[in-house]
């Protein structure tokens, strides 16, 4: 996460230096510089995400859901948990029972994985990869309790759900890196498509 705000300023300030906004020191108008930035940065945003390849634009969108799932799933249970909650968050029960995330986890990554693969349309995939990388957090989120089958989520044991949810998350991000790396190398190593 703090790699992530960390990359964001660092763009932010980059576009601020080569963009339109006056720099800090040449206004008195700094918050309307800073807008201005701002706006220009997500204007950088939305081109890059354009312009990129819709595999790579999967990749980021199936990392992006994820990360952000498994962050809101984390910090919704730990508000249940310590019982300030709104009606918002609290448990889902259906009669006695609790349901775990992971079950609509299960249902959403099997639905997003299940149309991708009936329809096989590359525009479609990079918005199905949102669905299927939340579901897939949630899913991971509650490993742990899937493979002890207890309810470890706040135990010792429970860090194994951690585990592996950053660890998907290290190995999404190094694919979409690898990914590109590979596509911005072929031209100069393979002949043109006709």
């Amino acid at each position: 996460m703090s790699a992530t705000v960390a990359t964001a300023g660092l763009e932010w300030a980059r576009v601020w230096r080569r963009g339109s906004a006056p720099l800090p020191r040449e206004t008195e108008h700094l918050v309307a510089a800073g807008a201005t930035a701002t706006r220009e940065t997500l204007a950088v945003l939305r081109e890059g995400y354009r312009a990129s390849p819709t595999r790579e634009n999967v990749l980021f969108n199936l990392l992006a859901a994820f990360a952000l799932t498994f962050g809101f799933a984390r910090g919704a249970t730990f508000v249940i948990r310590t019982g300030r909650g709104s009606s918002m968050f609290r448990d889902v029960r259906v009669g006695n029972r609790h349901i775990h995330h992971f079950v609509p986890g299960f249902a959403m990554a099997f639905v997003a994985g299940g149309v991708s693969i009936a329809t096989r349309r590359e525009d479609l995939d990079r918005w199905l990869a949102i669905p299927f990388g939340a579901g897939v957090a949630l899913v991971l989120d509650e490993a742990a309790l899937l493979l002890e089958l207890d309810d470890v989520y706040w135990s010792e044991e429970g860090v194994l759900s951690l585990q592996l949810s950053f660890a998907t998350i290290g190995l999404l991000s190094a694919l979409a890196l690898a990914v590109r790396l590979l596509r911005r190398g072929e031209p100069y190593v393979l002949p043109e498509e006709p």
